[in-house]
């Protein structure tokens, strides 16, 4: 064990010299663990939010979505194998589609919905692994299935094996006693739920078939879902699209289609350097403060160590090591701290969140060790080049004013 760092334990460690060095210290760990803690829980609910937020987005629409700038998509059987060629490897799934927007009734209310006819085997949208009451289902022997999102589900005052009526424009023309609108019964198959006010209050599922009936689309349909295996090439992929399918097509990336959540999430992200530069200025500061008022408690020690022969370096590096003590308990209690409260989050969801304003139900939480290590690290340094400057100081005391006036 060197020299000084022996003697630094000693000056942090000992309580028989001085209870308020001690209590300052003690201040710095709590204030450096407070800070670290606080970053980490900001770092890692903001990852958490725009990952959950990509992932909802992403498991319930497509990676690239073809519609038409009119109603209605023709040929899309003599088009479809050539957006399979176009893309290829990176498709994994296109799917057509039929929507529209439409009303629908239950006994009690009506509301507007946007209704998708897509194929029963559709790898693009994952609403199967989202329901929670019912089943993935469009087939019932009576009328129509369509399965609805749970929001909209409670707005209708409706339950599984309800029947709803929806109510559609007729060839998408303005309904007249010559051009009556399309009236026809479902069956509430299924109830899913995504966490995202946005797509369980407005999207309603049924068979393509179904929906092509309803809205009188014949054999045409309004669009086609892309699913891809390596979302990386989705702008060449998107780009590559544009160019080779003309005019009705309208082709958008489901970053393009969701600009605005997506720029909202990196809006987010502006704040934390100001955040993560505030907190680390405050640990800086205790480290500082805890340090300086040590050296002025100190002053004699300091003076005997240089009379007995320490070096100006051996002072410093007492500092120093002291300074490293403060910073590496802090931080340890920093990260224990943040990684109990957001584990209790994340097991008991102690704080929830109104879906209809943040596009899901709980506060989401990215446990990451790249986050841990790296508020960790860089905390680390600051603190350590912080404690430079007191033990300069330190060092620069002269040792026959600190013992004449001990």
């Amino acid at each position: 064990m060197s020299f000084p760092y022996f003697i630094s334990k000693k000056f942090t460690l000992s309580k028989k010299d001085s209870r308020f060095i001690t209590l300052i210290s003690s201040i710095s760990v709590i204030g450096i663990s407070l800070g670290v803690a606080t970053l980490i829980i900001a770092l890692s609910i903001l990852e958490g939010f725009e990952e959950t937020i990509r992932k909802k987005i992403i498991d319930f629409d497509a990676h690239i979505q073809i519609s038409s700038y009119q109603t209605i998509l023709p040929n899309y059987r003599r088009i479809l194998p050539n957006i399979y060629k176009m893309l290829n490897p990176f498709v994994e799934d296109v799917n057509p589609y039929a929507s529209n927007l439409a009303i629908i009734s239950s006994k009690y209310v009506q509301e507007g919905v946007n209704i998708k006819g897509i194929l029963p085997e559709n790898k693009s949208l994952k609403i199967k692994e989202n329901i929670i009451s019912g089943e993935y289902s469009f087939e019932d022997a009576e009328n129509s299935a369509i399965i609805i999102g749970k929001k909209l589900a409670d707005k209708l005052f409706v339950n599984v094996r309800d029947r709803v009526t929806i109510f559609a424009l007729n060839n998408n023309q303005i309904p007249s006693p010559d051009n009556l609108p399309n009236i026809q019964k479902f069956i509430v198959t299924g109830i899913f739920e995504s966490g995202m006010a946005e797509y369980d209050d407005l999207n309603a599922y049924t068979n393509i078939k179904a929906a092509q009936t309803l809205f009188n689309f014949g054999d045409n349909i309004t669009g086609y879902d892309i699913k891809l295996s390596n979302i990386s090439k989705i702008d060449s992929l998107t780009t590559l699209l544009s160019k080779n399918l003309r005019y009705p097509h309208s082709i958008r990336s489901i970053f393009q289609k969701h600009r605005n959540i997506f720029t909202w999430i990196e809006l987010q992200k502006k704040p934390i350097p100001i955040v993560l530069g505030l907190i680390i200025l405050v640990a800086v500061f205790n480290i500082i403060g805890s340090l300086l008022m040590i050296v002025l408690e100190k002053t004699n020690a300091i003076g005997i160590l240089k009379s007995l022969g320490a070096l100006n370096s051996h002072i410093s590096r007492i500092f120093v090591y002291q300074g490293f003590f403060l910073a590496v308990i802090g931080i340890f209690f920093g990260n224990l701290l943040a990684y109990v409260l957001m584990s209790l989050q994340l097991k008991y969801n102690i704080i929830s969140l109104p879906s209809s304003v943040y596009f899901t139900s709980t506060v989401p939480i990215f446990l990451t060790l790249k986050i841990f290590v790296g508020v960790s690290l860089i905390t680390l340094i600051l603190c350590l080049t912080a404690s430079f400057v007191p033990s300069y100081i330190a060092s620069r005391v002269k040792p026959i004013s600190s013992l004449r006036f001990s």
